[in-house]
């Protein structure tokens, strides 16, 4: 995939500034109070890795749509982007830099540690997940342990079944765990299979990155609906300016009032519809392929409506085929800072990977003047 430097600009100028407003304490008060109880505690220093933001890109016009806290498939996109070479001079300069990558992600689990204020040195990382070895990206999943484990650190992949906690130390087997990378979609850590894991987490018998605050700070997507309202945003004394980008950067979003319902469902054909604690694209849906039925099981849902920004689109050919496929663009943070981009493209309403010739692509980044390769102007289609 290709995208312009001013779109890379423009997409880390909005994340720099969603960062600065989460730290703001009026935020971070107004949307703890509504968040689980669990989200309230103290995680310890841990800043949390692998933020994903997610936008939709095309020439006229950039939108975040998603912003997640345990963004997957960054081993997998670092691959595909050492796999590349240069058919001549002028690409070579725009090829990622797949191995400082890296470097930089195993520097941001040390960070992690540091910032949790732990003496010892970080010896074993726990890579977890729900049933691990069946989930779709567990070659991601390989990938990081086989990084940690070059980098000298002991690399476990476990269910949360397989955690044991005693007298505030977390074991795999006799094995002392010391950093989880959490990879479960269970953002509060509620259901009973996650019972030991929230204990831990709670002991502080472990550093939990990314945690069940990060989530309920930055992926809720009620967030959205605040951080795209200017009047809330004035009240939480956003300056100005800021409040400027997120207004041009983010589409206007709101929470699913069933007050609101006639004028959202005759407005539907321009909205999107998704849970607001989903995932993945689960149960979201494009307004104008609502049906009644589903229109009033989100009514009774915890939903938010959010602008249809086009995702771009990307043509590409397989022998005499061309095809054209949808794309977002996911920028990897840490602290505020953009670390990797990776494309996803597509086709149907929403990122999925079961497209033929979809999936995750590498992302160059091209000059102002270079050749028009990059995203090109699509029709409203829906969004993850």
């Amino acid at each position: 995939m290709f995208i312009t430097a001013t779109h890379r600009e423009r997409m880390a100028e909005i994340v720099r500034t969603v960062t600065s407003v989460v730290a703001l304490p009026a935020y971070r008060q107004a949307v703890l109070a509504s968040a689980p109880d669990i989200a309230r505690h103290d995680p310890g220093g841990a800043i949390g890795v692998f933020f994903g933001y997610d936008f939709h890109v095309t020439e006229g016009r950039l939108g975040l749509i998603e912003i997640n806290t345990n963004a997957g498939g960054a081993m997998l996109s670092i691959a595909l982007a050492r796999a590349q070479r240069a058919c001549c001079n002028p690409l070579q300069d725009m090829i990622p830099a797949a191995a400082t990558m890296e470097d930089a992600i195993v520097d941001m689990f040390l960070r992690e540690w540091q910032l949790s204020n732990r003496s010892a040195p970080l010896r074993c990382i726990a890579i977890v997940d729900e049933a691990p070895q069946q989930q779709y990206l567990y070659p991601d999943v390989l990938l990081f342990q086989d990084l940690f484990l070059r980098h000298g650190f002991n690399a476990i992949i476990a269910d949360p079944s397989e955690l044991s906690l005693h007298d505030g130390v977390l074991r795999h087997g006799q094995t002392i765990v010391d950093l989880i990378y959490n990879r479960l979609t269970d953002f509060s850590l509620e259901e009973p299979a996650n019972a030991v894991l929230r204990e831990a987490y709670l002991q502080h018998a472990v550093v939990m990155t990314p945690h069940p605050q990060a989530h309920a700070l930055y992926a809720n997507k009620r967030n959205l609906a605040l951080l795209s309202d200017d009047q809330q945003l004035q009240a939480l004394g956003v300056p100005a300016a800021s409040r400027d980008i997120l207004l041009a950067g983010i589409p206007a979003t709101e929470r699913v009032d069933p007050t609101h319902a006639e004028r959202l469902w005759s407005e539907r054909r321009h909205l999107f519809f998704k849970p607001a604690t989903g995932f993945g694209s689960r149960a979201a849906y494009r307004g104008d392929k609502l049906t009644r039925r589903v229109w009033q099981e989100i009514l009774a849902g915890d939903y938010v409506a959010q602008t249809i920004v086009a995702p771009g689109e990307r043509v590409i050919s397989n022998q005499s085929q061309l095809q054209t496929l949808k794309f977002d663009v996911r920028n990897y943070v840490y602290e505020g800072s953009v670390q990797w981009l990776a494309a996803r493209l597509y086709q149907g309403q929403t990122t999925n990977f079961r497209t033929l010739g979809g999936g995750f692509a590498p992302v160059y980044v091209q000059s102002e003047d270079a050749p028009n390769n990059g995203p090109t102007t699509a029709e409203p289609s829906g969004m993850e």
